[in-house]
C-alpha cells in the first residue's frame, strides 16, 4: 500500500479545520434581533417602583414618625394611665414599622422624608398646646380617626400593591394597626363615659 502523500494530508487537516471554525463561528454568532431582546436581569435593573407604591412608603414613614413623636408626648402630658400606656405602645410599635420601613426604602431607592409633614407637624404643635382631660380627648380622637384611614390604606396596599416587598410590609403591619383601631375605639370610649359621668354628676 502507497503511503499517504504529506501533501494531500495537509489539505485534509486545513479542511476539517475550516469546517469547525464555520460551525463554531455559527453557533456563537446571534441575530440583531436576538441581540436586541433585553434579558430578565437587564429588565430587572431597568424597572422602577410603581408611583402608588412609593407614594405609600413616603405616606407611611412621615406617618409613622408622627405617631412615635406624639405618642411620646401623650406619655409626658396625658392625664389619663390608659392614654399614656397607649402613647407607649404607638412609640414601641410605630418605632419598629419605622425601622422596617426605612430598610424597605432603601433597597428600592426610595428617599425617605425626614420627619412628620406639615400636617402632622401642626398637629403635634397642637397638641403640644394641652395637657391632662384636654389632651386625653383630643389625642384619643385624632388617634382613633387616624388609625381608621391607616387600616384603610394598609388594607389596600396588602392587595393590590404592585411591588411584592411592599405588599409583603402591608400585610405584615396591617395587624398591628388593626389592634391600635381596637385599642383606641376602646381608650377613646372609656374617655368619653368617664367625662360624661363628670359631667353628670356636676349637673346633679
Amino acid at each position: 500500500m502507497p503511503s499517504p502523500n504529506p501533501f494531500h494530508l495537509a489539505l485534509a487537516s486545513s479542511a476539517v479545520a475550516l469546517g469547525l471554525a464555520t460551525v463554531v463561528h455559527a453557533q456563537t454568532t446571534t441575530s440583531p434581533d436576538a441581540a436586541a431582546r433585553p434579558t430578565g436581569a437587564s429588565k430587572a435593573v431597568a424597572g422602577k417602583l410603581d408611583a402608588s407604591d412609593r407614594q405609600f412608603i413616603e405616606k407611611a414613614a412621615a406617618g409613622g414618625m408622627a405617631e412615635v413623636e406624639v405618642g411620646q408626648l401623650a406619655q409626658q402630658k396625658a392625664g389619663n394611665d390608659a392614654v399614656k400606656q397607649f402613647g407607649a405602645r404607638m412609640v414601641q410599635d410605630h418605632g419598629k414599622a419605622n425601622d422596617e420601613l426605612k430598610q424597605l426604602a432603601g433597597s428600592k431607592g426610595v428617599q425617605l422624608p425626614s420627619g412628620p409633614d406639615k400636617m402632622h407637624t401642626q398637629q403635634m404643635q397642637k397638641f403640644q398646646k394641652a395637657s391632662g382631660a384636654e389632651f386625653d380627648r383630643e389625642y384619643m380622637q385624632h388617634m382613633l380617626a387616624d388609625h381608621k384611614k391607616d387600616v384603610a390604606e394598609f388594607q389596600k396596599q396588602a392587595k393590590s400593591a404592585k411591588d411584592p416587598d411592599v405588599k409583603a410590609f402591608a400585610a405584615k403591619t396591617l395587624p398591628t394597626l388593626q389592634e391600635h383601631l381596637k385599642q383606641a375605639q376602646s381608650v377613646n370610649d372609656s374617655i368619653k363615659n368617664k367625662n360624661g359621668m363628670k359631667t353628670g354628676s356636676k349637673s346633679g
